[in-house]
C-alpha cells in the first residue's frame, strides 16, 4: 500500500508539471488556434534566463524567475509580431512549420549562448524531501510541492485574468468567435500578442520547475513538451482545467506503468509500457469523445 502511495504522490507531481506544460499550449490555441510547436523552445528559454539571472548576474531566485518571465514573455510577442502575424489567413499547415522554425533557431541561438552543457539553475527546493506518516510513510519531493501548488496557482490566476480583466475578456470573446469579435472592435492582434506572451510565462515556470531541483538546464529540455502534448489532446485543446486535469491523469497513468509494469509485463515490454500506455489512455478517450475530456464539441451545419 505505501508503495502504491508513493507511485501515487509522484504520479500528481509529474502530470501537474505536464498539466501546466498543456496549458501554455491551450493558451495560445484557444484565442489563434494556432498549435504553438516552439513551447518547448520558451520552456528552455526560462530556464535558461532564470540561470543566467540569478546564478549568473546574482539576482535572488524568485526575483530572477520574475524577470525572466517578463523576458520571455517578451520574446513571445517578438515572436507573435515578426513571424505568426504575417501568416493570419494562411493554412494551418504552414503556420505549424513557421513554429518549428522558430524553435529550431531558438534552440541553436539559446545552445550559442549558453552551450550544451548541463547548467544547475540553483533554485530553493534543490532535493529536499519530506515523509508524510511517520518512519513508514510516502517520502514526498520539495519539488514536487511546487510543482502542484504552481500548476493550481498559475491556472486559478488565469481563470481570474480571464474573467475579470478587459483583456481577458477580450481573449474569451476572440475564443469564441474571431469574426464577431473583431466586428465589435476588439484588436484581435493584440489579443495574439497578449496570448503568446502569457504562454511563455507560463512556459519559464514550467521550465525552471522542471529543471529544478537534481535535473537542471540542457538543451534537451525542450523536448518535454512534447511528451505533454497528449495531456492536451486528452483534456480538451481548448481547456485551461483540461490541460491540468488530462496532465495529472496521463501522469499517474505514466508512473504507475512504470511502477508495476515490469513485474506484471515480460521482457522489454514491461520495461517500457510506461512510454505507451499514456498513449493508449489518449486513444481510449478519444473514441468515446474526440473533443477531449473537457474540450467543446465543433458542429458542423450541413
Amino acid at each position: 500500500m505505501t508503495r502504491l502511495a508513493q507511485l501515487l504522490v509522484a504520479g500528481v507531481a509529474v502530470g501537474s508539471l505536464y498539466g501546466l506544460i498543456a496549458l501554455g499550449f491551450v493558451v495560445v490555441y484557444r484565442a489563434s488556434h494556432v498549435f504553438n510547436f516552439a513551447h518547448g523552445s520558451f520552456l528552455l528559454l526560462g530556464a535558461y534566463l532564470t540561470y543566467g539571472f540569478h546564478q549568473q548576474l546574482g539576482l535572488p531566485f524568485f526575483p530572477a524567475l520574475g524577470l525572466a518571465a517578463v523576458a520571455a514573455a517578451a520574446a513571445g510577442v517578438a515572436v507573435e509580431r515578426l513571424a505568426l502575424r504575417r501568416m493570419v489567413g494562411q493554412p494551418p499547415f504552414a503556420v505549424i512549420m513557421i513554429t518549428i522554425g522558430v524553435a529550431l533557431v531558438m534552440d541553436a541561438l539559446m545552445v550559442w549562448a549558453w552551450g550544451a552543457e548541463r547548467l544547475t539553475v540553483g533554485d530553493p527546493w534543490g532535493l529536499t524531501t519530506y515523509r508524510l506518516g511517520g518512519a513508514g510513510g510516502v517520502r514526498v519531493a520539495a519539488i514536487d510541492i511546487a510543482r502542484l501548488l504552481a500548476a493550481g496557482l498559475v491556472l486559478a490566476a488565469y481563470w481570474l485574468f480571464c474573467r475579470y480583466s478587459s483583456l481577458g475578456v477580450a481573449m474569451r470573446a476572440t475564443a469564441a468567435d474571431q469574426e464577431a469579435a473583431v466586428a465589435s472592435g476588439i484588436d484581435v492582434h493584440r489579443v495574439f500578442a497578449v496570448c503568446w506572451a502569457l504562454a511563455a510565462a507560463i512556459a519559464t515556470v514550467a521550465g525552471v520547475l522542471l529543471a529544478g531541483g537534481a535535473r537542471g538546464v540542457d538543451p534537451s529540455l525542450s523536448a518535454v513538451a512534447l511528451a505533454a502534448f497528449p495531456a492536451l489532446v486528452l483534456g480538451g485543446v481548448n481547456s485551461p482545467v483540461g490541460a491540468i486535469v488530462g496532465g495529472l491523469a496521463l501522469g499517474v497513468v505514466e508512473v504507475l506503468a512504470a511502477g508495476y509494469g515490469p513485474g506484471w509485463l515480460p521482457g522489454a515490454l514491461g520495461a517500457n509500457v510506461h512510454t505507451v500506455v499514456p498513449y493508449l489512455v489518449l486513444l481510449g478517450v478519444l473514441l468515446v469523445r474526440p473533443s477531449g475530456m473537457f474540450g467543446d464539441r465543433e458542429r458542423a451545419r450541413l
